[in-house]
């Protein structure tokens, strides 16, 4: 494999219907075989650049371009991004990325994609998979993986491409400690074997030090500083943020759960037990497939119970009786607050300012309009307020869900994974404002699988265990 560098000259890209420069004059020069750290606030451009070089942003009723972006590949053929030159781009989120249902299959997608001779495919798969650590059956069900196997695999398909250059978008926000070490080691064994350009956007810098060199830095669409990549980490570190005050974990539990089976769940999950103290913060931790997401729909009632039981306090239940999986979508919006993992799945509005008033409408509350400017203010999504919400970035996306469940928050509120996508600043916005709900009387819990989230809301800690039982801590 070549390596292939990166030119751009003036740069400018306006998405459709915004009147800001998603990307504003741009000029940057990367050399093949660089290793380059993007950083930024959310919402800086990031993501537009490396779709921009991977030539995914659409054509001209996606958004508006002025200037030039080209590739240049080692035999000194120069195109512009999008046309025949490979890139190949690893998104965060490991599930959008499977697309056949077993694993051979899923990597030679993107070589059937060129046109190469059947042989050549799976000569190219059966290398690529050893390089990324995920040596399995060609055969084996894409179902059954973790999401740090996904990850892997979405890089073994990238790979058997062989692309001059290789970007990641926030490649581990979705996963566990271990799944983000094995891939963060799968891209540097791929990047030692290949000399592939690589290109990482990332929040969370320590596992990718040893592997980049160079940083870059983002402020509203303008790159700010182009410099080593140590010097550009040390100014973004994480801002001091509340700590956990594990004293809370001994109140009165507000939720218990029994050995709790979803009706549909896979069937490897067991059942579990918990309990989420009253007006304290709970966070859940778990490796990838150990059913996080799952108890927590569950335990929100968006998911009915097999078996097991779960038992609300009064003070959330306010009168309702019965199963909670039983009660209507107002009666339910009205006592407990959730936030999906994945931002899009709640969002039924037209502008982010809509999407913020729908629950206080179906919930029958009034807010004041300067609370909904107030939270837009302080989730720096003041600028977006009339933006579709799908257009937004992945953190700005984030922010809105987890401001919908705060602008009317009930007696009971779980977030999915609140936090992923987030620069220092809005991460340390997010903790604070979780803070308070719970200083407000607001009983919170939380899957994470972020460290400093831990340390700051971690209240209460229950570890699930991937063969059946918790670890309370």
């Amino acid at each position: 494999m070549l390596a292939t560098a990166v030119e751009m000259s003036n740069y400018s890209w306006t998405h459709a219907g915004r009147r800001r420069p998603a990307l504003n004059r741009v000029n940057l020069q990367i050399a093949a075989g660089e290793r380059v750290l993007i950083c930024g606030n959310s919402g800086s451009g990031k993501s537009t650049l490396v779709a921009a070089i991977a030539g995914v942003l659409g054509g001209e009723e996606e958004g508006d371009q002025v200037g030039s972006l080209v590739l240049r590949d080692s035999s000194g053929r120069q195109e512009p991004a999008g046309a025949a030159i490979p890139v190949g781009l690893v998104l965060q989120d490991p599930d959008s990325q499977v697309i056949a249902a077993r694993v051979g299959d899923d990597v030679a997608f993107g070589c059937e994609n060129l046109g190469l001779e059947r042989s050549e495919i799976w000569r190219r798969v059966r290398a690529a998979l050893p390089l990324v650590g995920l040596e399995l059956p060609l055969d084996h069900p894409t179902a059954h993986l973790s999401g740090g196997q996904k990850q892997r695999l979405a890089l073994a398909g990238v790979i058997a491409m062989r692309p001059g250059i290789i970007i990641l978008d926030e490649p581990t926000a979705n996963l566990d400690p271990e799944g983000a070490r094995g891939v963060v080691q799968a891209v540097a064994n791929v990047v030692k074997h290949t000399g592939a350009t690589l290109l990482v956007v990332e929040h969370n810098y320590d596992a990718w030090l040893p592997l980049v060199e160079r940083g870059l830095e983002f402020a509203d669409g303008t790159l700010v500083d182009d410099a080593p990549v140590q010097e550009i980490v040390a100014r973004r570190r994480l801002s001091r943020v509340p700590q956990a005050r594990p004293e809370l974990a001994q109140h009165t539990p507000a939720l218990v759960a029994d050995k709790v089976i979803a009706a549909d769940q896979p069937a490897h999950l067991p059942a579990r037990s918990l309990q989420l103290p009253e007006h304290a913060s709970t966070v859940i931790t778990g490796a990838n497939g150990a059913g996080k997401t799952t108890l927590l729909m569950t335990l929100a009632g968006l998911r009915p119970l097999a078996s097991g039981k779960i038992e609300l306090t009064e003070s959330i239940r306010s009168g309702q009786r019965g199963p909670i999986a039983k009660w209507k979508s107002r009666q339910l919006a009205q006592r407990i607050g959730y936030v999906f993992q994945n931002p899009e799945h709640q969002f039924v509005a037209r502008t982010v300012l809509e999407e913020l008033q729908v629950g206080p409408k179906v919930m029958g509350l009034k807010v004041a309009d300067q609370r909904y400017q107030e939270l837009l203010e302080r989730l720096s999504l003041a600028h977006l307020a009339s933006a579709n919400p799908f257009t937004l970035s992945g953190g700005e996306k984030r922010r809105l869900s987890v401001a919908t469940a705060l602008i009317a928050a009930p007696k009971l509120v779980l977030f999915d994974e609140p936090t992923f996508g987030q620069d220092p600043h809005t991460f340390g916005e997010l903790v604070s404002i979780v803070r308070g709900l719970v200083d407000d009387g607001v009983t919170v819990a939380s899957v994470t699988h972020d460290k400093h989230y831990r340390s700051a809301l971690g209240d209460n800690h229950v570890k699930l265990l991937p063969g059946g039982g918790e670890v309370r801590g």
